[in-house]
């Protein structure tokens, strides 16, 4: 249990690392691609409702203008708030691995080797599409059969429980592999040290959780959980063996 608090407090306690010089620069590139996109979808949506109503609510059916535009700012907000963290999940996913040197430099003064600057972002995308690939499935398999506690008598009970920690350990194996993935460490190799360690890796996941599940905090989840994951390898993974 004292892992599992210790692991937790590193997700709270990163948030300044964001906004220092040379890390900050890696934390405000995926989050303008990403306003940007979601205004520039908004906005295009809010010219095709714009048409729509003027188009077909004219005479006696103006009156629903005033309903439906609220209903329309609603709408957005709600796929902002949801689709938010998954697509800025996909865009920042190359740009993850420059945040996790940066903060490493940033916490350490040393700067990994392999935490190249923005000239080598193809070779990034490249890295992060099939990091998340081997991530993905290393997630369906073992969430199956997860899942199918909960058709199963007095096991659905304690299905919940179980997800939460699937899910904890999961968003550890996420986010560590950004800086452990920069000292070259192969995705089994990155388990087994996790494994070593399980409780601080879970409280740490659960730290993750919380915050993804906190409105516009959670905005800010994924860069404060590459900041959060380089300081728990720095000080207590990185010269594990």
């Amino acid at each position: 249990m004292a892992d599992f608090i210790k692991g937790f407090k590193y997700v709270f306690a990163s948030f300044g690392t964001i906004t220092r010089p040379g890390v900050r620069l890696y934390v405000l590139i995926p989050f303008l691609i990403n306003a940007l996109l979601f205004a520039g979808v908004i906005t295009y949506g809010a010219t095709l409702f714009s048409d729509f109503i003027n188009t077909w609510l004219t005479g006696w059916w103006e009156w629903l203008r005033w309903l439906l535009w609220p209903l329309f700012v609603i709408v957005a907000m709600m796929v902002v708030f949801f689709c938010f963290t998954i697509i800025a999940n996909l865009i920042a996913a190359p740009f993850n691995g420059f945040l996790a040197a940066a903060a490493e430099q940033y916490l350490t003064g040393i700067k990994p080797d392999s935490g190249g600057g923005l000239a080598q972002l193809p070779g990034e995308i490249k890295k992060a599409l099939a990091s998340e690939s081997r991530k993905f499935i290393y997630f369906i398999l073992r969430a199956i059969p997860l899942i199918l506690l909960f058709f199963i008598p007095f096991l659905q009970f304690a299905a919940p429980f179980l997800w939460f920690l699937f899910g904890a350990w999961m968003l550890a194996v996420e986010y560590l592999d950004f800086p452990m993935g920069n000292h070259g460490l192969s995705f089994p190799e990155q388990k087994n040290r996790l494994r070593q360690k399980r409780g601080l890796a879970v409280g740490f996941g659960a730290g993750i959780l919380v915050l993804t599940m906190i409105p516009i905090v959670n905005f800010l989840a994924i860069p404060v959980g590459v900041c959060a994951a380089t300081r728990l390898y720095v000080e207590n993974f990185r010269s594990t063996v």
